[in-house]
């Protein structure tokens, strides 16, 4: 049994790092360590104002050390992936020299246009390195960082959702209702889902808040479109009733470091509708049968005609290659790995 300590910008919310750090915090509880979540802002048994994103101030390297004395191993979610708070990921980097690391990679600068020009993660002995996508890995590669690729995993056996709760809280009747899943940013492409409801004649369902200063633009944008929106979680409602309650899911994003609407959508029996940004290509190729956003007459069709065979299809490939309940026995696979390499 090991001390492990989780860090990242924010942790307990609703983003997709969150999302994925609180389901490696239940594995290695699996497998019988004992962890500590620390985080800048949101949800987390120890709270360091200074490693939340996009803050002018920053732990010293005294009190991120005390903080982190107690644990053998710590993993590092996204902190040092994204430079949204440069001087708390450098003051990590020093307290974490010569210990025991687990980088978990889950955007890296690059990949977003506004920050491509700016440093990526650095590498040190005792440090491991572990992507969301394979494309990741072989770009960190190329700058000189070896990797191994652990794909984000999904409750294959969720709740089932009420349709006529999620439908009844939106006031919507029988006419189409299409969730988008996401928060609104631009690079979520909200004017691709729109343009595909108002070819389906559909109401859009958009669950996440606006952020990155989206707002007037996202607000212009819906007043210019003819499609019904409704906005956020009504109160009681849960994700597996938003799901219920849809008739398709669409994801435009342009980009996205994996996308987890995508595999949501197998596991909850939805049809999905998605523009193939890059790393959605990686994960359709393990066999997923999806609707390009733009083939409205196919999905108009599926629609009108259900394939209950689709949905078998797509739950059968995200058991085998993205169950959580797998999720232990990988992470113990990685952790055996970075121990004996630290022995050699």
């Amino acid at each position: 049994m090991s001390r492990v300590a989780v860090v990242s910008f924010r942790l307990g919310g609703t983003d997709g790092v969150s999302i994925e750090a609180a389901k490696w915090t239940w594995a290695l509880g699996q497998l019988g360590h004992r962890v500590t979540t620390i985080a800048g802002s949101g949800e987390a048994d120890v709270l360091l104002p200074g490693l939340a994103a996009d803050t002018d101030s920053a732990p010293t390297v005294d009190e991120l050390s005390d903080a982190l004395a107690p644990y053998d191993l710590v993993v590092v979610e996204n902190l040092a992936s994204l430079p949204l708070n440069v001087t708390a990921r450098d003051v990590l980097y020093e307290v974490l020299a010569g210990r025991d690391t687990l980088f978990h990679h889950h955007d890296l600068p690059w990949q977003r246009p506004h920050m491509a020009h700016l440093e990526g993660p650095r590498d040190a002995p005792h440090w491991r390195h572990v992507t969301i996508n394979e494309l990741s890995r072989l770009e960190l590669l190329e700058r000189g960082i070896e990797a191994t690729t652990i794909y984000n995993t999904f409750d294959c056996s969720p709740p089932l959702g009420r349709r006529d709760v999620a439908r009844s809280a939106l006031d919507v009747g029988e006419e189409r209702l299409v969730v988008m899943p996401t928060r609104a940013i631009p690079r979520k492409n909200v004017p691709g889902a729109l343009e595909l409801c108002e070819q389906l004649r559909a109401t859009l369902w958009i669950l996440g808040p606006t952020e990155d200063g989206y707002g007037d633009e996202f607000d212009s944008i819906l007043a210019s479109s003819p499609v019904r929106v409704r906005r956020m979680m009504p109160k009681g409602v849960t994700m597996a009733d938003a799901y219920a309650g849809a008739d398709l899911v669409v994801m435009p994003s342009t980009w996205e470091g994996f996308g987890n609407p995508v595999l949501e959508s197998a596991t909850h029996r939805r049809p999905l509708a998605l523009t193939a940004y890059p790393v959605s290509r990686e994960i359709t190729s393990f066999g997923f049968t999806f609707f390009d956003i733009h083939d409205v007459a196919r999905i108009d069709g599926f629609l009108r005609s259900p394939d209950e065979s689709l949905y078998e299809s797509n739950l059968e490939v995200a058991r085998e290659h993205f169950n959580l309940a797998r999720l232990p026995t990988i992470l113990d696979e990685v952790l055996t790995r970075f121990c004996s390499a630290g022995d050699d």
